[in-house]
């Protein structure tokens, strides 16, 4: 394939939307620069296109796509169409692989060659909740990639449980990266940012719709080796990344559930149609020995989740206490705030020191550093695991404080 500029790239995304397939187009015109200028006539005959598409075509120009460039630069996105290297390899093999990808954070994380996709329903109970994050917890700890939506409930937990085994995982996401989507879900993706990257095939500030995630789901089966459903019922959105995968020739795995309740009658059907039951991240990762057993532990992969213990990082934030003070004087006399000085329950041990170290007040992230007297690439995982947990938050100028 022809290396072609991206805006010729982002041009034919725009027209044909998301998810279109576009293999027989490219075949046809090698690259989206030759296809626009062919011209409408070319169009016709090709026999590709009907009349509503050569209009979509026609209604736009590669150059009128800059404003989507200037909000990439400005936010630091990155832009991978298929002629970039690190464009996946794995999505270029489908009939609809996204013309472009958008991608923040360290975007060489979709081309982890033992990546596992997680889905399942956002209105999980507490036992898939409980398993998404520690079967998560023990693919990340055993070297494995999670992938998975970035939504509530079961993709949640899976991303959480990567990161708090210090694990790479990345999303995909059904809106556009600057679409303020999922305010209560804003921690969790930064967090994802610093340990692998959030992906849209969407631009910037597209809003998400109800055939996004649809199409975003084949994405996450496309991008891995397999995908495991956590609870889903028969009708949920997690059936369908399933059915893509099997499109793709990926493998099923799925988490037995609760037979007399209806959010498993999803996940306990693809299992009796062939997928295989999961217990373990081993009766994974063991599907995939044979090629990439050196990429992966298999003495953590076998560990039985049961000697996990769950982290709660959504519990609700500890309540501040004002100190007792002299009457107010002035009106511009304010009571002084406490925050509290104890370490969430669970955190690691580098956390605790992290979170110790800002119970002095704001800190500038080196000074963190010099403090905890740990390297950068700790303590910043530290602060992401203290993010998610809900008692940091981050300042302009790269400065840290305590919720």
């Amino acid at each position: 394939m022809s290396v072609c500029p991206k805006e010729y790239w982002v041009w034919l995304q725009t027209a044909l939307g998301a998810g279109a397939k576009t293999a027989d187009i490219l075949s046809y015109f090698e690259t989206p620069e030759r296809l626009y200028l062919a011209g409408s006539e070319e169009w016709r005959l090709s026999g590709l296109f009907t009349e509503k598409r050569i209009n979509a075509l026609k209604s736009s120009t590669p150059s009128q796509t800059m404003e989507v460039f200037k909000e990439c630069r400005a936010k630091g996105y990155t832009i991978l169409t298929p002629d970039d290297v690190g464009y996946p390899n794995r999505l270029k093999n489908l009939q609809d692989m996204p013309l472009v990808l958008y991608g923040l954070g360290d975007c060489s994380v979709i081309n982890d060659e033992l990546s596992i996709g997680i889905v399942g329903t956002r209105n999980a109970s507490n036992y898939g909740i409980e398993t998404a994050q520690k079967l998560s917890y023990r693919l990340a700890e055993a070297g494995a990639t999670v992938v998975s939506g970035g939504a509530l409930g079961i993709d949640s937990e899976a991303h959480a449980g990567a990161m708090l085994a210090k694990g790479r995982t990345f999303a995909f996401l059904g809106c556009g990266l600057s679409y303020d989507y999922l305010k209560e879900n804003a921690a969790l993706r930064r967090a994802i940012t610093r340990y692998g990257a959030l992906f849209s095939e969407y631009q910037p500030f597209s809003a998400p719709s109800r055939s996004s995630f649809p199409i975003r789901n084949r994405l996450i089966s496309g991008a891995t080796l397999g995908v495991v459903v956590i609870e889903a019922g028969v009708k949920s959105g997690s059936l369908i990344t399933a059915d893509r995968a099997l499109e793709q020739g990926k493998d099923v795995f799925a988490v037995p559930g609760d037979i007399v309740r209806s959010s498993f009658d999803g996940t306990n059907h693809l299992i009796k149609n062939g997928a295989k039951p999961v217990f373990s991240a081993d009766d994974i990762l063991s599907e995939y020995e044979y090629k990439y057993g050196d990429l992966y532990d298999s003495e953590k992969a076998s560990q039985p989740l049961n000697t996990l213990s769950y982290v709660d990082y959504r519990r609700p934030k500890a309540k501040t206490e004002k100190t007792k003070t002299e009457p107010l004087k002035e009106k511009t006399q304010v009571a002084e705030v406490k925050v509290n000085t104890v370490p969430p329950e669970g955190a690691s041990d580098e956390a605790k020191a992290v979170f110790g170290a800002l119970t002095q007040g704001e800190m500038h992230i080196d000074d963190i550093v010099r403090a905890t007297n740990m390297k950068m690439n700790i303590v910043l995982s530290s602060l992401t695991e203290l993010e998610l947990f809900g008692c940091v938050q981050q300042m302009p100028g790269k400065k840290y404080k305590l919720n």
